[in-house]
């Protein structure tokens, strides 16, 4: 097949990243790459796909099928993509959905007869502060409105380009009082993701010390010192886990930076790299130091294609200034890295169906043990940290451990990114130190409820997390705190939900995200998840039974702990924790229509 020029050259371009041995790992690049010269994944290109790889036919497809970005159908030259998960259906992203198809005269998944246009209704698309948003193509738009949307459409029909607001909304806010700036610091500096503009501002001067002055024990020494405990929402204690890594091991080490941002009410990751790209580079180099790795590689989920090519060019501004590749700053240490795209899939943020999606596969979890410090990438050694827990490693190795540990609290150390979205009057990304009281984070530092109204619950850490109700806000945002009031600190994904909110229509949403990013491995979360979607479908829509209020807790109760990953996990937890404190709210729905469909902030299109 002969293929664009620009597309040959990106193929050999993405097949050189990886092992020759590993090819398959180019598999599903390739295909999204490719999407960008052609409307479709047809056989004919597939079968090219397949040749350079060395797969079968077979391999390619089954892969391709599980991604939901990856397609085989045109969509329109311009493809919009309407967010209605949590945070965007606060903010009314439902009714603006309504609008879209109106405006367009298309429904889900239709294309215009021109050609121009096609829908879809995604989940989240990480501009949870930026609500309600959408993508066209893979610009982002957000803080949108009927009459925003319609002039975003007219330019497109006129032949013009809109143009996208290069920052998420929220990231450069004006600095509140309480915010403890580490990883945040270069955020708001013009041209801040510019190499040079780094070096000027402490760029680079970590991986110096860690190369010149340490060896790779006590960098993970001042890494254990720190408390730094995992940013992605596992908690885990990160130079605990680097120290994991066997150091007698001959198989080459790997370095993996989980940037698959994909769980609801979170978008933090998404400013780190594109304003401050060198800061999560710089960690990755100093954690392949510590591990004894020379390869590492930046997994980015599929909706962050900008963000792809701002790490792209970063990562040439490294190389070319000497701080990757061979000898790095003449101290006889070697290291590559390289961005991987994802495309579409929410599981691919647990690590190891990070790292079968990394190999070109379907995006299944593995059975541990083993863990992935002995047998991960490619059967070898590997450490998987979140695009946070690295961006945070060149301040510790410069200030050092216990500066770092100090500003938390113990076994809770620094600061971290919180996503604050929903029903506030100030939604945004705001740095501030483990252990910061949630009651401040959200009358303080997001100013409030929005519009007067009383605060009902609040997700603390993400969509997985057990909510909390108003009367239980007073606690300390550490994993320790949240985790003894039975919920998590997860992502740091923090949505505030108001009293005019119908906590049953919020758990039919929630349900819908995780029946829908359900991989299918593990029978439990397949059919529970669609079994609990169903069912809050039909209790909300008016055809509950009294009965189905403790099947709803069962069903949940009976997901949790018999899964081979936590999604299972994710999805019971919220639901278990709805149904437990707004009780109530289930039964008013017995006896007719929901309370709240006037308010005017969920209901909408499904």
């Amino acid at each position: 097949m002969q293929l664009p020029a620009a597309l040959e050259e990106k193929f050999k371009t993405l097949i050189s990243r990886y092992p020759p041995a590993q090819k398959r790992s180019a598999l599903i690049p390739m295909m999204m790459y490719a999407q960008d010269f052609f409307p479709a994944l047809s056989d004919e290109l597939l079968e090219d796909i397949a040749q350079r790889l060395d797969l079968n036919m077979t391999q390619v497809t089954e892969t391709l099928s599980y991604y939901s970005m990856l397609r085989r159908k045109p969509v329109g030259r311009n493809h919009v993509q309407v967010c209605t998960n949590i945070s965007c259906m606060l903010r009314g992203g439902n009714e603006l959905y309504a609008h879209v198809q109106k405006r367009l005269g298309i429904r889900n998944r239709e294309v215009s007869p021109s050609g121009t246009f096609s829908l879809e209704e995604v989940e989240c698309i990480g501009a949870c502060t930026g609500a309600p948003a959408i993508q066209v193509n893979f610009d982002f738009f957000e803080n949108l409105d009927n009459d925003k949307v319609d002039v975003i459409f007219e330019q497109i029909q006129d032949g013009k380009k809109p143009k996208p607001v290069p920052v998420i909304s929220g990231a450069l806010h004006e600095r509140n009082p309480n915010e403890v700036v580490v990883i945040s610091q270069r955020f708001g500096i013009p041209n801040s993701r510019s190499i040079d503009v780094y070096l000027q501002n402490d760029g680079y001067k970590a991986l110096e010390k860690a190369l010149k002055q340490m060896t790779p024990e006590t960098i993970i020494d001042e890494m254990k010192k720190s408390s730094l405990r995992g940013r992605g929402g596992a908690g885990f204690p990160t130079g605990l886990k680097w120290s994991f890594v066997p150091k007698d091991n001959p198989k080459p080490k790997y370095v993996l930076c989980n940037a698959d941002e994909s769980e609801p009410g979170t978008s933090k990751d998404r400013p780190l790299l594109e304003m401050d790209p060198h800061q999560v580079i710089e960690g990755c180099i100093i954690a392949g130091r510590a591990i004894g790795s020379n390869q590492g590689y930046i997994y980015i989920r599929g909706e962050y294609r900008y963000i792809i090519d701002i790490m792209e060019t970063a990562l040439a501004e490294a190389y070319q200034r000497g701080y990757l590749g061979k000898n790095i700053m003449g101290s006889g240490f070697d290291f590559e890295l390289a961005t991987h795209t994802g495309a579409g899939a929410y599981e691919c943020g647990e690590e190891s169906a990070l790292m079968e999606s990394l190999e070109g596969k379907r995006g299944y979890p593995r059975i541990k043990p083993p863990f992935p410090a002995v047998v991960g990438l490619y059967g070898c050694p590997t450490i998987i940290n979140n695009a946070e827990s690295l961006s945070t490693v060149p301040a510790i190795i410069r200030k050092g451990g216990d500066w770092y540990a100090s500003l938390g609290t113990p076994k809770n150390g620094g600061t971290r990114l919180y996503s604050i979205s929903g029903h506030v009057n100030k939604p945004g990304i705001y740095e501030l130190p483990l252990g910061f009281p949630l009651r401040k984070l959200i009358y303080d530092v997001a100013g409030g409820v929005r519009n007067g109204k009383k605060l009902k619950a609040v997700v603390p850490g993400g969509s997985s997390c057990p909510l909390l109700s108003a009367d239980e806000i007073d606690v300390n945002l550490d994993y320790d705190s949240v985790a003894k009031i039975g919920s998590m600190l997860g992502s740091g994904g923090t949505v505030i939900l108001d009293e005019d909110t119908c906590m049953v229509d919020f758990a039919r949403r929630i349900m819908h995200f995780y029946a829908h990013e359900s991989c299918g491995w593990c029978i439990p979360c397949r059919e529970g998840t669609a079994w609990l979607r169903k069912l809050l479908d039909r209790f909300h829509d008016g055809g509950g039974r009294s009965e189905d209020i403790p099947l709803i807790d069962e069903l949940s109760q009976n997901m949790l702990g018999r899964t081979f990953c936590a999604l299972g996990d994710a999805a019971a937890m919220p639901t278990i924790s709805i149904v437990k404190k707004w009780r109530s709210e289930f039964e008013d729905h017995l006896h007719g229509k929901c309370a709240y469909k006037d308010a005017g902030n969920l209901v909408g299109a499904d």
